[in-house]
């Protein structure tokens, strides 16, 4: 009987596997593409952390309360009534409380003392020039103001306040139009 030798052994030799060099190359390769993608997703994380910062700090949401509330109250007050500081340190304009008042009859003083911006409100008695106003009420519009100024140009008052908590500095802008007569 003939025996025929098996061509695939090739004495042993026919191993299947990576060498121990390509796996360095290949664990080298992983490690490069590890890197840069940590990188990347770091960078992501910074760049997010600093957008989420500016748009929803205490400064930036200080400062949409303080722009709110000073145009609400300068657009129902009255052009012919309007008193501000010549230094723009204050701004006093005068309002009608309601549709039946039948003279202005409350007031909004804004200033700004320390590093607070204040609003004070009352009501107006031009009839009585012994007691021509009562203030009704003070109240806090922002804090960490550390300048604001107030302007008037024709029937517009502006308002600059720069917000600073330390970490974020903020400078917002503000017009409104005195709607009435």
């Amino acid at each position: 009987m003939i025996k025929y030798k098996n061509q695939n052994n090739n004495n042993g030799n026919n191993h299947s596997g990576f060498t121990l060099m390509e796996v360095f190359v290949a664990l080298f390769m992983l490690s490069i593409f590890m890197l840069a993608v940590s990188g990347t997703l770091l960078d992501s994380q910074r760049g997010w952390n600093l957008m989420y910062n500016r748009t929803f700090s205490e400064v930036v949401t200080a400062g949409h309360i303080a722009k709110r509330v000073f145009e609400a109250n300068v657009r129902k007050s009255s052009i012919s009534e309007l008193s501000i500081d010549t230094s723009g340190k204050w701004v006093e304009v005068h309002y009608y409380e309601d549709d039946t008042s039948t003279f202005l009859d409350c007031y909004a003083r804004f200033y700004h003392s320390g590093t607070t911006l204040y609003v004070e409100r009352g009501w107006l008695n031009p009839g009585n020039p012994s007691n021509p106003k009562g203030t009704l009420s003070t109240s806090i519009i922002c804090e960490n103001v550390t300048n604001c100024v107030f302007k008037q140009s024709g029937k517009y008052v502006y308002m600059m306040i720069t917000l600073n908590d330390g970490s974020q500095s903020l400078v917002i802008g503000s017009s409104a139009i005195m709607h009435n007569n």
